[in-house]
């Protein structure tokens, strides 16, 4: 067993946070209940969020589907998608009822079709609606409202639009700001493209904390080691990581000690699967397919013996109808040869 690390992500600057946080970024189509489960047996303390949710789709669709969750999933975020104040304000109760410890609202989703219903990072275009959207969940919850975002859009990308836009909206009560140190371009690129074309710009998060030491200034974008995450949390109040943790999972374990100077009784991989097989086995009685649940876990085994028959096995076998514990277990077998 491996001893806790003694903490090294102490920070530049006196805050009056609970804690400098580690979070798990909201990635769409990927960050489901499963995935989400899956990270909570690597950490108990890193600060888990779901994919975006439209309010459309809790409005009129299935909401439970949407935000039902474990207890165990806890801390974690719910993210929505909107930007009509009355309807973020009815989701944003939802979110509250439903048990989740905080409503995150995404002001950074650049996609043709996020920015068709008028969400996500185009509404930086717009702060004082912003600052509408938080005011009105704000009225109608208890547990924080935070906004995530990116630098800037097009080119509307210097320093003092984005200040101008975190003081509108922190003046509306948001006291938490998860920015994304690259600006968005609405029109040309991709999402995946505007996740690595524009550069990152880390200083300007930075120069954020500096000129508002009051609020709660969290940084994503581009961190691909714990390392560079404790670099970043010297110098703001919390690091955001989103798909270096999901290509390579086993990460969050050193989380615990690192950022939060928690004793955290490390389980090696195989001990992880052997916690996760009690689930995947409720689960399945439950008529969910194995593949939503081993499609998380494919990089359980990055970088060392084994990863590739993990993979290979898992990706090969959970696609039949019966495919149940067993093939896991299997797969498991096959990293020890």
């Amino acid at each position: 067993m491996l001893k806790a690390l003694e903490p090294n992500c102490d920070t530049a600057y006196p805050s009056k946070f609970q804690a400098h946080r580690f979070c798990v970024a909201p990635m769409l189509d990927w960050t489901d209940r499963h995935c989400r489960y899956f990270y909570r047996l690597l950490s108990k303390q890193a600060f888990l969020y779901t994919e975006m949710v439209t309010t459309g789709a809790l409005l009129h669709g299935d909401k439970h589907r949407f935000l039902n969750f474990d207890a165990s999933e806890h801390p974690v975020a719910f993210q929505l998608g909107g930007s009509v104040p009355g309807e973020l304000a009815v989701c944003a109760k939802m979110v509250e009822d439903y048990g989740y410890d905080e409503v995150n609202l995404n002001v950074g989703c650049p996609s043709d079709r996020v920015q068709n219903g008028r969400f996500g990072a185009c509404l930086m275009a717009t702060p004082g609606l912003v600052a509408e959207c938080v005011a009105a969940m704000k009225q109608a919850v208890s547990i924080p409202v935070t906004v995530k975002s990116r630098i800037g859009i097009d080119e509307q990308d210097s320093y003092e639009e984005l200040a101008y836009f975190v003081e509108t909206v922190a003046a509306a009560g948001c006291r938490t700001f998860i920015v994304h140190a690259r600006k968005a371009w609405l029109k040309g690129l991709s999402p995946k493209q505007n996740r690595e074309i524009p550069p990152l710009r880390y200083e300007t998060v930075y120069r954020l904390k500096s000129d508002f030491p009051e609020l709660e200034i969290i940084l994503n974008g581009g961190v691909s080691s714990l390392e560079q995450a404790c670099d970043i949390n010297r110098r703001v109040d919390g690091v955001m990581v989103g798909r270096e943790v999901y290509h390579n999972p086993y990460l969050l374990t050193e989380v615990d000690a690192r950022f939060y100077a928690k004793r955290h009784h490390y389980q090696s991989r195989e001990q992880v699967i052997e916690s996760l097989l009690p689930y995947a086995k409720e689960q399945r009685a439950q008529d969910v397919r194995l593949h939503s649940i081993t499609r998380h876990i494919l990089g359980l085994f990055h970088g060392v013996a084994g990863a590739r028959a993990w993979r290979s096995y898992l990706s090969d076998n959970v696609h039949h109808a019966d495919a149940d514990e067993a093939v896991i277990i299997k797969a498991l077998d096959l990293t020890r040869r």
